[in-house]
């Protein structure tokens, strides 16, 4: 497997999003020409509204409304003025009215978002550095990420895990100033807490821990003067805390608040917080607006307001109570999370909402990992008790029937969230009366022919290849060299294979695909925990082969029924060998069964091009040199074929002991030289196992005044369908530039397989452009992940 394109987070959200968006969920637009907040209009339909942020209701209070519009008359629609230079008259007020109900100094932003952008560069010195929840907002990453400029260090734990937070803390106390950590008060997805009262706790004991709380979900509507949930787990806002809040959602208005009680820090964040000075500031009518909040967050309506919510969000627990929905975090925010599992399970249940009149969201990828999909609610002063209920019943109605029809069921639901099944559902057991599933740990226990004429047609993947990998990759002293392989065959009632694949269950280093700057610094903690950041890994195939792992009749009637069978044999192997990701590799771009995958809550990476040479049956060096460019030929005749006379080349079928020493070493070279494929090494049986196998051959490159010296080595696999593979390649980097070696040794692989009058030259992925020069044609590849959380994503992202 070669290096992996690193635009890809990108190409897969967007892909997330196309897809709900097809499936019309997401990228709507409300309708209607006015807007209660108790209901919304979406495709020409009323729908009742159960997916505000503004809980308490405040953005349709009167008072919030004429307090705008009165503003909009005196002063415009905008005041384009940056508040470095002069504040609009409304703003002293709001600063005013903030200040006393946090009793601390604030600073109004525009929004949180740019808020964070501001205040995190400025708070955070080069002595220091930064830990966040991995489920912290992408507000809170996306500034922090910034400091990497600074050469100051971000680390992350899973969420809520302090025993991980506290390792991270006693590493950190005597190389940095400050610590930070940064979290959510209330998570916006699941609508669980963070505990603020622990980690007050923590910051006792460690002084350097600093604290950096985004409250933005736990505003108003609980809290002293409505000050949120941060506020009051943690008492006040010490000189080592810093806090946000929200002037829109539940408080009604725009902009977003930073409170500070360390008195130098305020100033120099005030002074000078980049957006906060450049950006443009709010809005009159958002200052406004903000202004009459604050009066009624003063006030005892406050609480009232509060009260009133409570009740709405204890009515609706209390009815969740009496179901077996999978409600993923129980708690009273008002924010709940009902898993569905898979995508189209989590579409088709947020489809069948919608049409009995209740609008809701869904909650995908990337916010949750793909396989956690499920709608996320939302409880607000405007849902009537009534609705309430019809709602609750509305999904005790639905959730079967979309698990039904999206070919689903509870357990596989439960499962996904690590939660335990009220119902005790006893999951029915795989039947197809005109399919059978064989499951097998060897391919000894596989016919041949069968194997070689459906999944073996190419790479070190035929029967006997996966013979020679069985042998080399068990019984080995290291845990990462030792693989565990399950072979999958459905076939019909007639005994004809429908599909057939295999997996290997093994461990991956989690940065296996990530950017080279993230792999130098985890390798550098390698050196003294060498499992440090892997996990077991269930993929189609395994490291060691490339190419179409899965044979599929497409034209058969039960097809269909085949591949849901495939994917619960994909679950049970997952759970059994408890791997934390499953992968399946690799797909051509317009693969039907992309949709799919999707669908069963895979996403779609893209992987390097793989290369292809097609020979023709009567095909000549000479010719086949001829079919290249004028330009490409120019660089052959120059960097190959004038250096050839000084190379000795040699195809070995078995090595010495003093070559396999060496094939090995200049192997290690190109496998050291690859931090951006960062795999484990291979076990040292795998040399001296190709060398006895009459499968494998050495193309080998030596230096004609010293034939001792080999400079390269390109280890190649002969498949039984006459398609050779030019599996890996070793080579003496002090040589590299003086003899274009890796060319030299394409063009002898090449020249071997014509020689062997074989039909395809299978050139793997990695070095497309090298390749290229001669004569292959490359091919898109792609590979589909699903991973049981997203924490080794998100800790990739920061470190990269």
């Amino acid at each position: 497997m070669a290096k992996i394109k690193h635009n890809n987070f990108l190409d897969t959200v967007n892909e997330v999003f196309t897809d709900a968006k097809q499936k019309g969920i997401m990228h709507l637009y409300a309708e209607g020409d006015d807007f209660s907040g108790r209901t919304i209009g979406v495709n020409n339909r009323k729908l009742f509204h159960f997916g505000t942020t503004g809980y308490l209701g405040l953005e349709q209070d009167e008072r919030l409304k004429a307090s705008a519009i009165e503003a909009i008359s005196k002063y415009g629609t905008q005041f384009p003025l940056s508040k470095s230079y002069i504040s609009n008259p409304l703003y002293r007020a709001l600063e005013e009215h903030i200040t006393e109900m946090y009793q601390a100094p604030i600073i109004i932003t525009k929004n949180s978002t740019l808020g964070h952008m501001g205040v995190i560069p400025n708070a955070v010195s080069d002595e220091d550095a930064i830990i966040l929840d991995h489920q912290v907002h992408w507000s809170v990453q996306s500034a922090a990420k910034v400091l990497k400029n600074r050469s100051v260090p971000i680390d992350m734990i899973r969420h809520n895990d302090l025993n991980m937070l506290e390792d991270k803390i006693k590493g950190l106390t005597d190389k940095k100033k400050k610590i930070w950590y940064m979290a959510d008060g209330i998570y916006s997805m699941y609508g669980d807490f963070s505990p603020l009262k622990d980690l007050k706790a923590l910051s006792l004991k460690y002084p350097k821990l600093h604290l950096y709380i985004d409250d933005v979900h736990g505003m108003s509507w609980t809290g002293k003067n409505g000050t949120g949930y941060a506020l009051g787990e943690l008492g006040e806002v010490a000189e080592n805390t810093l806090l946000f809040g929200t002037l829109s959602k539940t408080f009604g208005a725009s902009g977003a608040v930073l409170v500070c009680s360390n008195e130098k820090m305020y100033h120099e964040i005030k002074t000078f917080g980049g957006p906060l000075t450049f950006s443009a500031q709010l809005e009159p009518a958002s200052v406004a607006a903000a202004t009459a909040s604050a009066k009624i967050h003063l006030s005892p309506e406050i609480y009232d307001l509060q009260k009133d919510l409570g009740e709405r969000v204890a009515y609706f627990n209390a009815l969740l109570e009496n179901t077996d929905l999978p409600l993923i975090d129980k708690n009273h925010s008002p924010v709940f999370f009902i898993g569905t599992g898979m995508p189209k399970t989590g579409y088709n249940f947020v489809n069948r909402l919608m049409q009995e009149g209740f609008y809701v969201n869904l909650g995908i990828f990337p916010a949750v990992p793909v396989k956690n999909t499920g709608v996320r609610l939302t409880i607000s002063r405007h849902n009537e008790k009534a609705e309430i209920k019809s709602l609750v019943e509305a999904m005790v109605y639905h959730f079967p029937k979309s698990l039904e029809e999206t070919q689903t069921n509870r357990s596989r639901v439960f499962g996904a969230f690590k939660l335990e099944d009220p119902s005790k559902e006893i999951e029915a057991k795989q039947q197809n009366n005109n399919l059978t599933i064989t499951q097998e740990d060897s391919i000894l226990n596989i016919n041949k022919d069968m194997w070689n004429s459906s999944v073996g047609k190419q790479g070190v993947f035929d029967w006997q290849g996966l013979r020679f990998l069985e042998e080399v990759f068990r019984g080995n002293e290291a845990k990462e060299h030792n693989w565990i392989f399950k072979y999958l065959i459905i076939c019909d009632s007639q005994q004809n294979p429908v599909l057939v694949t295999f997996f290997t269950v093994g461990l991956w280093k989690d940065d296996m695909l990530a950017k080279v700057s993230a792999s130098k610094k985890i390798e550098d903690i390698r050196k003294a925990d060498p499992y440090y950041l892997t996990s077991k890994v269930l993929s189609m195939g395994c490291l060691f082969t490339e190419g179409n792992h899965m044979y599929l009749n497409e034209a058969h009637s039960e097809k269909s029924q085949a591949l849901g069978m495939f994917m619960k044999s994909i679950e049970i192997l997952e759970q059994e060998f408890e791997a934390k990701m499953v992968v399946l590799r690799d797909f051509p771009k317009n693969d039907f069964l992309h949709n799919y995958f999707q669908g069963q809550g895979f996403v779609r990476v893209q992987m390097p091009h793989t290369c292809i040479i097609e020979l023709d049956q009567e095909e000549t060096v000479e010719n086949y040199v001829a079919k290249l460019s004028s330009r490409n030929r120019r660089h052959f005749r120059k960097e190959i074929l004038e250096l050839e006379p000084k190379l000795c080349i040699d195809v070995v079928q078995t090595c010495t002991s003093n070559q396999l020493k060496k094939v090995q070493e200049l192997y290690q070279n190109v496998h050291q030289n690859n931090l951006g494929l960062n795999t484990f090494s291979f076990p040292e049986k795998l040399f001296n196992s190709m060398s006895k196998h009459d499968n494998w051959e050495f193309i080998i490159i030596s230096l004609k005044e010293a034939p001792e010296n080999m400079i390269g080595v390109m280890l190649c696999y002969k498949n039984v369908e006459k398609v050779y593979v030019p599996a890996f390649v070793g080579m003496d980097y002090n040589a590299l530039s003086k003899y274009y070696t890796y060319r030299q040794l394409l063009f002898q692989t090449i020249k071997r397989a014509i020689e062997l009058k074989y039909d395809i030259i299978d050139l793997g992925m990695t070095a497309s452009f090298e390749k290229r020069k001669l004569g292959a044609t490359m091919e898109h590849q792609y590979a589909y992940i699903q991973s049981s959380d997203n924490y080794t994503l998100e800790l990739m992202g920061i470190l990269e």
